[in-house]
């Protein structure tokens, strides 16, 4: 069986760093130094949708508070 073959059935959890930016770990394994959980967890491409869905804003938060003006 090729790579591309083998479906990917890793669960994945969603994790956020300081400045609220998003990525998706493997469950299974500790965050990244800076990361923590963000709540949800899924097969990749549920992550990847709901990262999607409430990622609306890209800017870092350092950015985004500095044009609000806070």
């Amino acid at each position: 069986m090729s790579h591309e073959e083998q479906e990917d059935k890793t669960i994945y959890k969603v994790v956020l760093n300081h400045e609220e930016q998003y990525s998706i770990w493997p469950a299974d394994r500790e965050n990244a130094l800076g990361w923590r959980d963000e709540g949800t967890t899924g097969l990749k491409q549920e992550c990847l949708d709901h990262i999607k869905e409430v990622w609306t804003d890209m800017r870092p938060l350092s950015l985004r508070q500095k044009m609000d003006g806070k």
